[in-house]
């Protein structure tokens, strides 16, 4: 091994590093242990994968837009893992369970979440985005690493449960330095628990690229937990879509855990809050335009026959039509009564909280005397 099979960040991404069925310049490449598991993905339904992901990167620019102009906090960006969140997703069943952080809103995308869903949390108009039990998945996860015992917990239920359904567990290569990501695989693997831990590894955590925490790729370190770990292109929608059926297939069988790493790239910054360009170069990210998820998968589409000029049109019409439906959703998403801040922390009713809500309602009436006050004030003057 050489430093030239290593990119900028010190991650190994030659194609025999990792599971490719897709090539970066559109040509198929033949993988007799994966290919049987995309076998039914023909050029509709290839078209289809292409259609999700060049909505949500629309999804992407837009939210981002929206942040700019003032309409929204934050924005977490997502453009260049759509293949990663997009062949994942639609690998899941209705009955599965999805634990995301803060960035898979492709994945929420896949699960049927709207735009107005999909922005509240970052509009502060809520605490969550959506009930988590209408799409099985769990709203964004802000604390690094925290969902990954989540999912390993709802696993283990569904297994005691005697059901064959799986949870997925997202999160990003720094999230595999923290404890809570570690104490989730040792639970999943001594449990044999049905979860796929599936990491996007775009080889920034913030600032600090990849190869600074791993020196190995991060897939190997499942070795240690004594569960599979494959290492995946990440900006292959095919080979991401065949891992994730292997990964759930075993899990469905009760064989236990996998560990997924998806090679991927962040285009944008890591929040619209980062700016990408005082921690790396312009080479860099021209270097993984060039192994963009959506125009691989065009160019495949084209080789196969289909009218790709005519398929460009009729995406861009959808995705311009779900992009007018978001920036319209931000202007009907409703303020929160002050008071609902305190609905949902308990299941069951607490005393604390009902004196914190007691406390707060007479901070609350504070203003409305003040108010009543000024007016009455205002009245007597005229």
């Amino acid at each position: 091994m050489t430093p030239s099979d290593r990119d900028a960040t010190g991650l190994l991404t030659r194609p025999d590093h990792f599971v490719q069925l897709v090539t970066p310049t559109g040509e198929r490449r033949a993988d007799p242990e994966h290919d049987r598991w995309v076998a039914d993905v023909d050029a509709d339904a290839l078209a289809r994968l292409y259609r999700d992901m060049s909505i949500v990167r629309r999804i992407d620019t837009e939210a981002t837009a929206l942040q700019r102009q003032g309409e929204l906090g934050l924005w977490p960006p997502l453009a260049g893992q759509e293949a990663a969140q997009i062949g994942s997703a639609r690998a899941l069943r209705d009955d599965d369970f999805v634990f995301t952080s803060y960035r898979e809103h492709a994945v929420a995308w896949c699960r049927g979440v709207g735009p107005a869903e999909l922005l509240t949390v970052w509009r502060g108009s809520a605490s969550s985005g959506w009930n988590p039990h209408d799409h099985g998945m769990a709203v964004p996860q802000i604390i690094i690493g925290a969902q990954a015992l989540h999912a390993t917990g709802w696993a283990m239920g569904a297994a005691w449960e005697g059901t064959d359904a799986a949870s997925v567990a997202y999160f990003g290569d720094g999230a595999t330095s923290e404890g809570d990501v570690n104490e989730a695989l040792v639970f999943a693997a001594s449990f044999d628990a049905p979860v796929v831990f599936f990491c996007q590894n775009n080889q920034w955590a913030i600032s600090e690229p990849v190869g600074l925490q791993s020196k190995q790729p991060l897939a190997r370190r499942a070795d240690g937990f004594g569960m599979p770990g494959v290492r995946v292109d990440g900006n292959d929608v095919l080979a991401v879509l065949a891992a994730t059926r292997i990964a759930l297939d075993r899990a469905r069988r009760g064989d236990g855990p996998t560990f997924i790493e998806a090679v991927t790239y962040r285009l944008g910054p890591h929040t619209t809050a980062d700016d990408p360009k005082r921690y790396r170069t312009d080479d860099e990210v021209a270097d993984w335009r060039a192994r963009d998820p959506l125009t691989r998968v065009h160019a495949l589409l084209g080789t196969m026959g289909v009218d790709t000029d005519a398929l460009e049109r009729e995406v861009a019409e959808e995705a311009g039509r779900t992009a007018a439906e978001l920036r319209a959703a931000v202007t009907t998403i409703p303020d929160p009564e002050p008071m609902t801040v305190f609905d949902h922390v308990y299941a069951e009713p607490n005393s604390h909280v009902a004196r914190q809500r007691d406390h707060y309602a007479r901070y609350l009436a504070m203003f409305d005397d003040a108010d009543a006050a000024a007016s009455g004030a205002e009245g007597a003057a005229r």
